[in-house]
């Protein structure tokens, strides 16, 4: 039962005695179908969820105090997230809960609270494919899978995987002599390495699709190519990178959108690519004016974490910062999906964290790290676009 509040001379009933030592042994139990949540009635009770889709539990601020507690636990076969909602939670295992997995949430204030999981059991499963790697982040041992082709993930025991995708990069828009630079790539999609996504996977083998780069525009008819989404089975994907402008804007020439927008060619001084989810990307930067002749720089193309730069003159934009997922892979830093440089004549745009600079001249640079976009030049094909990459790992 709920805790009771009881004054000076109350004479407590059988029932009441009954109920109260009932819950001393074996906590009210209260069922929930759906996502839900936690009320002040919840303090001392036992929560349990039971669906068979993802749910979440949201822990307020202002319902509890110091000291108090409540058991979490989820009894269907959907992933049950313990979900910080004006309160702040937090905890050294995972707040993602696999079926039959549950722990205590305690407060340490009003708005404050760890969740302790229960037993020595984490919850996660175990699977192999891609290459295999020991990682230890926050003083949690793993198991790192990384995919950087196509392959299959192939799950021996069900339970939770963190994941994390980057999707390929896009290809940079060709650059015109006489018309200034093509735009710079924009950058793949990249889920968060702190926020990341948990799934909750049976044992069954599940094809990973490696976004592959985006082609640069291979004349001055053609923008660059957006790169290809990254996937997990049918179960998640993210976005490529949109592809760059080609400079003097016409047909089969303008800015793409993608993950990350692609930077303007010249001539597209409204036209940069936006990013179609900014949660995973950014927009693309704007190119110089189209006039026959002219030499103004073009737009970098957007970054994971990062806008692209516009134009500045006869100088490229410089790309947009790519994402360091280290906190999620551990080991060395590691920037993704950042955005090209767009071309110029004056100066290529400047590489981006993890990304590359735009040329005044030859072939632009082609991305290098995961999921980054191609660089733009002003006299020729700009630079392909780079793969993404699939990382999957779970808790030894």
């Amino acid at each position: 039962m709920a805790i009771q509040t009881f004054v000076a001379s109350t004479v407590l009933t059988a029932a009441q005695m009954n109920a109260l030592q009932a819950n001393d042994y074996n906590q009210t139990v209260s069922t929930k179908t759906a996502s839900y949540t936690l009320v002040a009635a919840d303090k001392g009770t036992r929560v349990v969820m039971n669906n068979a889709s993802s749910t979440t539990i949201t822990v307020n601020t202002s319902l509890f105090s110091a000291g108090d507690t409540l058991f979490i636990q989820n009894i269907g076969a959907g992933t049950c997230t313990i979900t910080a909602g004006t309160a702040t939670v937090s905890t050294t295992g995972s707040l993602a809960l696999a079926q039959y997995g549950g722990g205590t949430l305690y407060f340490t204030s009003a708005g404050v609270s760890i969740f302790f999981l229960a037993g020595a059991s984490t919850g996660y499963g175990s699977a192999t494919g891609g290459s295999s790697t020991s990682i230890t982040v926050n003083s949690i041992n793993y198991t790192l899978l990384s995919f950087t082709s196509d392959a299959n993930l192939v799950v021996s025991k069900a339970g939770l995987f963190d994941v994390l995708l980057v999707a390929g990069g896009g290809g940079a828009g060709f650059g015109e002599t006489s018309f200034g630079g093509g735009g710079g790539g924009g950058g793949g999609a990249v889920t968060s390495p702190t926020n990341f996504i948990t799934l909750n996977l049976s044992a069954a083998t599940y094809a990973i699709d490696v976004g592959a780069g985006g082609a640069s525009g291979a004349s001055a008819t053609n923008h660059g190519f957006n790169g290809s989404e990254s996937k997990i089975g049918s179960i998640l994907s993210v976005a490529g990178g949109g592809g760059g402008g080609t400079s003097n804007n016409g047909i089969n020439k303008s800015t793409q959108n993608g993950a990350s927008g692609g930077g303007a060619g010249t001539g597209e001084t409204t036209a940069q690519g936006i990013a179609t989810n900014p949660l995973y990307g950014n927009n693309g930067g704007t190119g110089g004016a189209d006039t026959t002749g002219a030499t103004a720089g073009a737009g970098g193309g957007g970054g994971a974490a990062g806008v692209g730069g516009n134009f500045s003159s006869t100088n490229g934009g410089a790309g947009g910062n790519g994402l360091e997922i280290n906190t999620f892979t551990s080991g060395a830093s590691n920037f993704v999906g950042a955005g090209g440089g767009g071309g110029g004549s004056g100066a290529g745009g400047a590489a981006g964290s993890g990304g590359v600079a735009g040329k005044t001249s030859g072939t632009g640079n082609a991305g290098v790290n995961f999921g980054a976009g191609g660089g733009g030049s002003r006299s020729a094909v700009g630079g392909a676009g780079a793969a993404g990459v699939v990382y999957v790992r779970f808790k030894v």
